[in-house]
């Protein structure tokens, strides 16, 4: 049995564009954007900075806590921006951060580092060892790219024995990261993994060159490829279209192009990659909505204004804080503790931004018409095929959305919550972006996008199948009781199909509701 529903979806706004088309950026204005982006962001982690600890204050905590990869991000800060102290507080933290690096080779977590350093010892009895939770793997990818840019950036201020120190610490933290075997231990690291896949192919390849140790660069290019060979299919990121982790597979690939040598796969493809990262990108931006169209395989948040996100940095450097969808004050943002990796991207802004294409720095600024961007990207071991993407984008309603067929639900990050496999935003009248996105509740789904169009199949559904759909609330002038299509502002939807038309609306709030928040 299919089942099947499409709706028809139409903005009900018909006047001017929202927002005001900006005046076009020189790239001479980027240096300015970059070193903007670092001072702001320096200034705001200056307040969490604990200098009897030594770390970062962690953003979320009510006891006082601190965290580790935070505090390496604004350590190279304190090397970049260099101002007093700077440089004496930035090799404290180092020092203090390796101190604390896991050192039991036989321990699967061998050669990370801590999440915050008043935790337990992993693996205790009090503190059982649970990826992702009592200890994160992709904090050697994190911390290690972190050390291979300060260690290429600015040597001149690392004290000799410290360098000595960074250095080994990363070989640790490789030989480390060389236990990580998708499927095996509950680790999820294969080369679709985008994000963690291109900071362990990196960092492999140039700690290996920096200690003559063949088979370490070795590891790195060989992983390096399979990345590259899931990319070069059709010029897609496996982890594709997020407004976070697309951000840190360009700030990883940005370490591709810039430090590995010619010999090297990294080196000749890194640049290539950005390149055509950013012209789909820059294709699926709605510069009226200030937002990149869906589908999205892993989200943090439904609107790119209202959530912060690593790639809206990226942009910042690009167009200027104003012209990015980003809130005037940051660390208000959803997701605002990303707000701490600023200074990395600041740091690389001035060679990363030289491989942004024109065409996109354009899209980036004003929008260039009505027009349909259709692509693929594969993930394996969980897609069965390439998933097949469509989007169609107006000047105040885009409709994006994704065809699959997946051994799990969830998409390739098994995560509900972040895969958004068919996405609707619309402008409203006040300037804000109204959204709405499908739950994903299947491991397969057909779709088809059209002007004004979304049609929705479940080609393994049955009687019990359903077509659930998160929508965002209304402005802040709008309706606060929703009971129906018709209440939701700025968008018209009818839903026709072979399922029964009856619906139910839940609200699910901060402080109650039908269930909890999902972001």
């Amino acid at each position: 049995m299919i089942a099947f529903s499409k709706l028809w979806i139409a903005s009900t706004l018909l006047a001017q564009h929202v927002f005001a088309i900006p005046n076009q950026v020189k790239r001479g204005d980027m240096s300015m954007f970059a070193t903007g982006l670092l001072h702001e962001s320096m200034n705001w982690l200056d307040m969490y900075y604990d200098s009897e600890r030594g770390y970062l204050s962690s953003f979320d905590a009510a006891a006082l806590t601190h965290e580790t990869r935070a505090s390496v991000w604004y350590a190279a800060g304190l090397l970049a921006r260099n101002e007093a102290d700077d440089v004496e507080q930035a090799v404290r933290i180092v020092k203090n951060v390796i101190g604390a690096q896991f050192k039991n080779e036989s321990e699967q977590w061998y050669g990370d580092y801590q999440v915050y350093p008043e935790e337990p010892a992993v693996g205790s009895e009090q503190y059982q060892a649970v990826i992702y939770k009592s200890w994160d793997p992709n904090w050697r990818g994190f911390i290690g790219t972190t050390f291979v840019v300060m260690l290429e950036e600015f040597p001149h201020l690392i004290p000799q024995d410290v360098q000595d120190y960074m250095l080994k610490s990363l070989y640790n933290a490789t030989i480390g990261d060389s236990y990580r075997v998708g499927g095996m231990n509950d680790d999820n690291l294969y080369p679709a993994y985008s994000n963690p896949s291109i900071m362990r192919a990196v960092v492999s390849g140039w700690v290996g060159r920096r200690a003559n140790d063949s088979n370490m660069t070795t590891a790195g290019e060989t992983y390096a490829k399979e990345i590259i060979d899931l990319f070069t299919r059709d010029n897609t990121l496996s982890e594709f279209n997020s407004g976070t982790y697309a951000g840190v597979s360009l700030f990883a690939l940005t370490l591709w192009a810039k430090y590995m040598p010619e010999d090297s796969l990294m080196g000749q493809y890194g640049g290539q990659m950005i390149q055509s990262t950013w012209t789909l990108l820059g294709e699926l931006y709605n510069a009226n909505l200030k937002n990149v169209a869906g589908p999205w395989d892993r989200s943090y948040g439904f609107d790119m204004n209202r959530y912060l996100s690593i790639l809206a940095l990226q942009m910042w450097t690009l167009v200027g804080k104003e012209n990015a969808p980003v809130y005037e004050k940051p660390y208000a943002m959803g997701h605002k503790n990303d707000f701490s990796i600023s200074p990395l991207i600041a740091i690389l802004a001035p060679f990363h931004n030289t491989l942004v294409p024109n065409a996109t720095l354009s899209s980036l600024l004003s929008f260039p018409g009505t027009h349909t961007v259709k692509t693929s990207a594969f993930s394996p071991p969980f897609d069965t095929y390439p998933r097949n993407i469509t989007a169609w984008i107006s000047p105040h309603l885009t409709i994006g959305a994704e065809s699959f067929s997946e051994n799990v639900i969830g998409g390739p990050g098994k995560n509900t919550n972040s895969f958004n496999p068919a996405v609707v935003q619309w402008a409203r009248k006040d300037g804000s972006v109204g959204w709405m996105t499908l739950y994903p509740q299947v491991m397969a789904l057909a779709v088809e996008v059209g002007e004004g169009t979304l049609d929705l199949a479940y080609p393994e559904g049955n009687a019990t199948s359903g077509f659930s759909f998160l929508v965002g609330t209304n402005s802040w002038d709008g309706k606060r009781d929703v009971r129906s299509w018709e209440d939701i502002e700025g968008v018209r939807v009818n839903v026709t199909g072979s399922v029964d038309a009856n619906y139910t609306v839940a609200f699910n709030g901060l402080r109650g509701g039908a269930g909890e928040t999902i972001k």
